[in-house]
C-alpha cells in the first residue's frame, strides 16, 4: 500500500517538473524572412557555389527584406598527424567565411558575419579514398556553415 503512494507521488512530481520546465520551441516561421537580390562572391568557387545554393533554398522571393550579400570564403588544408615513418596520416581542413550583407533600401546598415569551422580526415592507402574522404568532410563543413549563415542572417534581420 505504501509502495503505491510513493510511486504515485513520484509520477506526479515527475510530471510537474517536465511540464513546467519553461522550454519553448523556437518559432522558425519568421526566421527565414529574407530574399537575396544580389550575391557577390570571392574566394573558393566550389564553396561559394554550394553556400549560394543553400542560401537560395532558404530565400523567399516575396519577402520584404531584400538583401545584398558579399561572400568571401577560404579553405585551408594542413597536416594534422604524421606517423613514425614521417608519412601523413591525417589532414585538417578549416573553412573561413566572411559575409557582409545589408538590406537593399538601407545601405548604411551593413552587417558582418565571420565564421570559421574545421574538421579532420584520414589518409587511406588508396588515393581515391583519401580524396573521397576530403570531399565528404568539405561537404559536411559547408552544410554546417550554411546553416549557421542562414541562422545568423535571420537573427540579425529579426533584431532590426
Amino acid at each position: 500500500m505504501n509502495y503505491k503512494k510513493i510511486t504515485n507521488l513520484f509520477l506526479i512530481t515527475l510530471t510537474l517538473f517536465t511540464l513546467s520546465c519553461g522550454f519553448k520551441v523556437l518559432d522558425n516561421t519568421k526566421a527565414n524572412n529574407f530574399s537575396i537580390v544580389n550575391l557577390i562572391t570571392t574566394g573558393d568557387k566550389r564553396i561559394n557555389y554550394k553556400i549560394k545554393n543553400q542560401l537560395a533554398v532558404y530565400s523567399k522571393t516575396d519577402s520584404q527584406n531584400q538583401l545584398i550579400i558579399y561572400l568571401d570564403s577560404k579553405k585551408l588544408k594542413s597536416i594534422k598527424e604524421k606517423n613514425i615513418k614521417n608519412e601523413i596520416t591525417k589532414y585538417q581542413i578549416n573553412l573561413t567565411v566572411n559575409i557582409r550583407f545589408y538590406a537593399e533600401n538601407e545601405a548604411e546598415n551593413i552587417n558582418n558575419i565571420n565564421l570559421n569551422i574545421g574538421g579532420n580526415y584520414s589518409v587511406d592507402l588508396i588515393h581515391s579514398k583519401t580524396i573521397s574522404n576530403e570531399k565528404k568532410l568539405v561537404e559536411s563543413l559547408i552544410e554546417k556553415i550554411s546553416d549557421k549563415i542562414v541562422n545568423e542572417i535571420a537573427l540579425r534581420i529579426n533584431d532590426n
